[in-house]
């Protein structure tokens, strides 16, 4: 459990929402439910307050949302449960949070304990959720490149060859815009998750353009890149957008006044991959230079460079509490490094083909690794030693993700399927057939109860 430090405060008040979430994602997507009702008298200000938190944690893991008053001024402060899971002991784990959080006080404990018995049922609403096939979208006139949700799953977007980004309801399967100005491919995209307003597209015609995910009206156009765009993230505050191109740089951009802020230089090959650290405050880039290079996001300088593959990255990742990070290549290894000092704390040598994605789950208990040859795994981040072996696949693997509440694992494959599997047991849950040709993206919505895949038969699919 991660509590922050408290010192005297005053209690004002707390709320009672929810929202669930996927991938990384960093950092990449994670759950959490803000559930804390420690009182009744609700002012109109704290009611708004709490709406806009909804949407502004939305992608932490399962915890606590406290709201405070200090010196006068409203604050928040979140109790991350990081070992909630349905066999919990709800009264132990009340009196931990009790001694370390002096904000909750004994006259609370039977409102907190039936709190955190409903964030235990959420997390088991969804565990043996039977997915079906819920609409087929053929989104563009040409192939498609991307495919990302947002959030809460209520819309997702799409990256063509046509040269466009569509935005997409969920629940209707109706196309809600069209963002139309990139002059190539639109290969990369992302949502501002959690706040889900803003659009990132990354495209080939060496531009990045930000977009209103309401109005699709374009805010800004980043143009600096030499060659084509070919990977791109928000930082977790989105007030920095980070693209990495085929020039060997990455660059950095204010959302704000679309500026440039910093270029990042130094790989000796393309940059294929980025991820942020939690707090933003550092980012990582993978290239196929075989290296993944840490930078300081404030001065834009070079922190460490992780050297050890012998072959291209084709993942990178920190872990949630940002004290490691996760490699894989195509030298079929993955390696995890100490993210405090870039050393490198074990490499990962199951696999017997190229590893093609690989992933922590929201606590960073668990690693998972994806390769050509057709398996995935599950590892032990503490004892760095596989648990779990997944065969099933008749194709390389070329995605994998843990749902948000961590007991499940999705799959996509060059077999034409995607798989869910339980985490626990490696046991293959579902197969989700239907497609005609490789599946080259697919993720959980927030809740866990949605899948969407996207498809070289140029196709979408939603499972629900």
């Amino acid at each position: 459990m991660m509590v922050p430090s408290s010192k005297s405060w005053e209690w004002v008040g707390a709320g009672s929402t929810s929202g669930q979430c996927q991938q990384n994602p960093r950092m990449v997507g994670v759950f959490f439910i803000n559930l804390l009702t420690l009182g009744r008298e609700y002012s109109a200000h704290l009611r708004r307050s709490l709406m806009k938190l909804q949407n502004l944690w939305k992608q932490r893991t399962v915890g606590i949302l406290l709201e405070y008053e200090k010196s006068g001024e409203l604050r928040t402060k979140s109790i991350d449960l990081l070992e909630l899971s349905s066999s919990t002991d709800v009264g132990a784990l009340v009196e931990e949070i009790q001694k370390v959080e002096p904000l909750i006080t004994t006259s609370r404990t039977q409102q907190l304990t039936l709190l955190v018995q409903r964030l235990q049922e959420k997390l088991a609403q969804h565990s043996d959720h039977s997915f079906y096939l819920f609409k087929v979208l053929r989104a563009h006139i040409l192939p498609l490149t991307n495919v990302a949700l947002n959030k809460s799953g209520s819309c997702f977007i799409t990256g063509s060859y046509d040269r466009t980004c569509k935005v997409w309801d969920t629940t209707s399967g109706e196309e809600l815009h069209t963002l139309e100005g990139h002059g190539n491919v639109v290969y990369t995209i992302a949502f501002n998750n959690p706040y889900g307003d803003k659009i990132a597209t990354g495209s080939f015609d060496k531009t990045c353009k930000l977009w209103s995910a309401e109005t699709g009206k374009c805010y800004h156009t980043f143009r600096g890149h030499t060659k084509e765009i070919v990977c791109l993230s928000f930082n977790p505050q989105s007030t920095v957008v980070a693209t990495g191109s085929m020039d060997r740089t990455a660059k950095l951009w204010d959302i704000e006044n679309g500026d440039e802020v910093f270029t990042l230089t130094g790989h000796l090959a393309e940059v294929i991959s980025l991820s942020f650290d939690t707090s933003g405050n550092r980012i990582i880039t993978g290239s196929f230079d075989h290296t993944v290079v840490a930078w300081d996001t404030a001065t834009g300088r070079k922190m460490y460079t992780l050297i050890g593959h012998c072959a291209e990255i084709s993942s990178a990742m920190f872990n949630w509490d940002s004290s490691l990070i996760l490699t894989g290549s195509v030298d079929k290894t993955c390696m995890l490094w100490d993210a405090t000092n870039g050393r490198c704390v074990t490499t990962l040598t199951d696999h017997d083909d190229e590893v093609l994605d690989s992933c922590f789950d929201y606590t960073g208990k668990l690693i998972a690794t994806a390769s050509a040859d057709g398996t995935a795994r599950i590892y032990c981040t503490a004892t760095r030693k596989c648990i779990i072996k997944l065969e099933g696949h008749e194709g390389e693997i070329s995605k994998i993700s843990f749902n948000p509440q961590g007991n499940r694992l999705l799959t996509g494959s060059s077999d034409k399927t995607a798989r869910i599997w339980d985490v626990q047991t490696g046991q293959c849950l579902q197969v989700l057939k239907g497609h005609t040709d490789e599946i080259f993206s697919c993720a959980f919505n927030y809740k866990g109860n949605l899948v969407i895949t996207g498809s070289k038969d140029n196709t979408c699919r939603i499972w629900r």
